[in-house]
């Protein structure tokens, strides 16, 4: 099975409403929740869209370009469900089948589509946009093959690793945590830390992004955080 199907899919059934990110930009001043039933459908129509229309297969390299976000956990989470090897960071692109980038990216893949983080999830413009190209694609995904554990999965890592790193870390983290986190998914060990670790616990994450210092503590306050990464 994929890392989605091990790490996420048990959340859904437990309790789909639950929240599963809260995202806060404060720079733009902007805060958006996503239940776990709703990064389920971004997360199926990502999976959806990557293996129907750019033929993404197990072991097919999608390079996720992109800030810790609302949109880039359903990304993740689609590009796993749909067996492929996610590589993340600047420069990691290259020779990717897909690569998502945030507006003005660029990256040196067989095809780049744009995500535009929009807090409403409205789209680019770009000739390849994620938000208006996946909106037509269904909110189940049914696999046509199971993800072998030894399919690449996080840069050099399997599922298995993968998983297993996750769960590690997760149980560090206590039962059903509420994580406050500033944590970058720019590397493998960041995206592990900072939200595979979260869902291997049974927790939701609130990410910040350009964090103004002088409101974290209301924030901690305000969304009932138990533990902070970064």
């Amino acid at each position: 099975m994929s890392v989605t199907e091990i790490l996420f899919t048990p959340l859904l059934k437990a309790d789909s409403g639950r929240p599963l990110i809260t995202h806060y930009d404060d720079a733009a001043g902007t805060r958006v929740e996503l239940s776990r039933a709703t990064v389920k459908n971004w997360a199926a129509k990502t999976a959806n869209w990557l293996r129907d229309e750019h033929d993404v297969e197990p072991g097919d390299t999608v390079a996720v370009l992109l800030p810790a976000h609302w949109q880039t956990a359903g990304i993740l989470l689609g590009a796993w469900w749909c067996g492929a090897r996610v590589v993340v960071g600047s420069g990691s692109g290259e020779n990717a089948k897909v690569a998502i980038v945030p507006p003005g990216g660029t990256a040196d893949a067989d095809v780049v589509a744009v995500a535009s983080l929009h807090p409403m999830g409205l789209g680019s413009g770009a000739p390849v946009d994620y938000a208006d190209d996946v909106r037509v694609h269904g909110d189940d995904f049914m696999p046509w093959e199971p993800v072998a554990g030894s399919s690449p999965a996080l840069g050099d890592s399997g599922v298995d690793e993968v998983v297993a790193a996750a769960r590690e870390l997760g149980a560090k983290l206590g039962d059903e945590p509420r994580a406050l986190s500033t944590v970058e998914w720019d590397s493998p060990s960041a995206v592990l830390e900072g939200f595979l670790a979260v869902l291997a616990a049974g927790g939701s994450l609130v990410q910040v992004s350009s964090p103004d210092a002088g409101r974290m503590a209301a924030r901690r306050d305000a969304e009932k955080v138990t533990l902070q990464l970064g």
